[in-house]
């Protein structure tokens, strides 16, 4: 009776798996097939899986547009974003994992709390302290405040804790200072979460909406999510403009999906960190 319910078993599973994969899927297919459509097509065919016919007019009208613009600006934002957060994530989780000094704690804490608090709760204070500080609609607007963020402190400090305190006291007892070891000897070891934390800010940042639409109003300003999302919303003109939409969506998806891919194993690493020092 096992044995025979066993297979079963497991054939159902994986259909239940194969099944769920492809409706996860399937919405990424259609953007693919309906960046290659016609504008006719699209509209009269949504769901086909087949371009009739096969054109790349949607991603040639980009060229026309401002995208390359935004793609550059996307690009540069991402790249600053993601090594100010690796280095200055680094530094705060290592003072909270390994420096002792009086509201430790409280400030780590803290720092718990503000992962709780949903982003859009924080656009307006945001915005208010761009302009208090004279950065509004400057490309500083579009990266300083994203320089440091409270998931990476977590991250990088609950990596510090598993790694053993003897490693660091053979650096001291070598004349090695404080950032001598921090940088030396334990981030070299860090690779894992630092691996984990560069692919999360390089994808916070390059899908970041919300910072971007109040920290400037400069078409020359915007990254990828800030255009496309005046494209889904009647920036191209009259008509659905389905295809260059979905063009747009295809091209700016690429490079996430690229750093991922190549760093998804270490990324497993030091997500799990933490769990296995618990």
């Amino acid at each position: 009776m096992n044995r025979t319910s066993s297979p079963t078993k497991k054939a159902l599973f994986y259909t239940l798996l194969v099944l769920f994969s492809v409706l996860y899927i399937f919405p990424f297919i259609i953007q693919l097939v309906t960046s290659f459509k016609t504008q006719t097509d699209a509209s009269l065919n949504p769901l086909s899986l087949a371009p009739a016919p096969f054109t790349t007019e949607a991603i040639e009208r980009l060229a026309d547009t401002k995208f390359p613009r935004w793609f550059f600006n996307s690009v540069w934002v991402s790249v600053l974003v993601t090594i100010a957060r690796v280095f200055f994530c680094s530094l705060a989780g290592y003072a909270l994992a390994r420096l002792k000094f009086r509201g430790r704690g409280a400030l780590f804490t803290a720092i718990l709390a503000v992962m709780s608090v949903p982003g859009i709760v924080l656009l307006l204070p945001k915005f208010l302290a761009l302009k208090y500080y004279g950065i509004y609609d400057t490309p500083g607007a579009l990266v300083i405040p994203l320089m440091c963020d409270a998931a990476g402190v977590f991250i990088m400090k609950q990596f510090f804790e598993s790694i053993p305190p003897s490693v660091e006291e053979a650096a001291r007892i070598d004349g090695a200072g404080t950032f001598r070891t921090f940088w030396s000897i334990v981030l070299p070891m860090a690779k894992p979460a630092l691996i984990t934390l560069t692919i999360l800010s390089f994808q916070g940042s390059w899908n970041e909406l919300g910072h971007f639409i109040i920290a400037s109003q400069n078409e020359n300003l915007y990254t990828l999510t800030r255009g496309v999302a005046g494209f889904a919303s009647g920036g191209l003109g009259s008509g659905t403009q389905f295809p260059i939409k979905m063009a747009a969506a295809l091209v700016m998806t690429i490079p996430t999906a690229i750093v991922f891919i190549i760093f998804q194993r270490f990324f497993t690493q030091g997500a799990n960190a933490g769990a296995d020092k618990g």
